[in-house]
């Protein structure tokens, strides 16, 4: 697999060895050696499948405190994926990466602890997979405003289909500092 870090220290771009031939396509999403040997030890202890009609941006999400680590992909179908480093004190606070995860393409991307993220479909229909190092809890679940203005994320849709929840996210700025993540670094 080939590793490669992103603007964001931390989030990094995983593209996994495909083997493919007239049949399909065969590659490993999760090897908890390989992934160890490329320094990524994660223990991962929930997975979760979602599915999207194009239009649809899920996020920004995530957990404070009991926050997750997350390894995302795209079973089927094509999506924007963004990653926000909102914890306080880091230097990048503030910052966004995004890539263009596909069935096709195979790209995961792992997004720390620490990190907000969100997604928006850009096909007909896309089919997103994550595993998680923290389950999800309801009661730590935030969220961060997809059009913050501070964040100025270069979504390629204007008028997304949007949760009642997310559509009323706060923005960045609005939140207690005691409810954004800490930077260890």
């Amino acid at each position: 697999m080939k590793i490669t870090e992103t603007d964001l220290p931390g989030c990094l771009l995983i593209e996994p060895r495909v083997f493919g031939d007239a049949r399909g396509s065969f590659f490993e999403s999760w090897n908890k050696a390989a992934f160890a040997e490329a320094g990524l030890d994660l223990q991962f202890v929930q997975g979760n499948v979602s599915t999207s009609v194009r239009g649809v941006l899920r996020g920004l999400h995530y957990q404070w405190p009991n926050p997750q680590g997350k390894l995302v992909s795209v079973l089927d179908g094509e999506v924007y994926d963004v990653a926000v480093d909102i914890r306080r004190g880091s230097p990048h606070c503030g910052r966004w990466t995004a890539a263009i995860l596909s069935g096709d393409n195979h790209r995961q991307l792992w997004i720390p602890e620490g990190f907000a993220h969100g997604f928006v479909t850009l096909s007909e229909r896309a089919t997103f997979v994550y595993q998680c190092t923290a389950v999800y809890d309801r009661v730590t679940d935030a969220g961060i405003r997809w059009n913050d203005a501070r964040l100025a994320i270069d979504w390629p849709i204007a008028e997304p289909l949007l949760s009642d929840k997310d559509a009323v996210a706060p923005f960045l700025d609005a939140i207690a500092i005691d409810r954004l993540p800490e930077s260890i670094a």
